[in-house]
């Protein structure tokens, strides 16, 4: 079997900072983080989930408090639902294209 790779959008090096500097001085950034990110592509769910432990790990470091962190943190949860849930309907779908290929269910 191939794999395909996808084009993953990433928010680069200096995209980051730009937005990090923002969280610094108390701004929102979440509009600029969106923007970039929708320039087309979707992000994986594990490319989001890398960035929001990194966003953690930022928190963490500079002494955000415990409400601020655990909101982020359940946005890893909702992140780890909705892979999960992706990942149930593809079992789903593969399981029912092999049952269609050995003849057990008719379309």
């Amino acid at each position: 079997m191939s794999s395909v790779k996808q084009k993953q959008n990433v928010l680069n090096v200096k995209q980051k900072l730009e937005i990090l500097q923002k969280l610094d001085n108390g701004e929102s950034a979440s509009t600029d983080a969106e923007d970039a990110l929708n320039e087309g592509n979707t992000i994986s769910h594990s490319a989001a989930l890398q960035s929001v432990e990194t966003l953690l790990d930022y928190m963490g470091q500079r002494g955000f408090d415990y409400d601020d962190i655990t909101a982020v943190r359940k946005i890893c949860v909702n992140i780890l639902q909705e892979m999960n849930k992706q990942q149930k309907q593809r079992r789903i779908t593969d399981f029912l294209k092999q049952e269609m290929l050995k003849g057990k269910i008719l379309v």
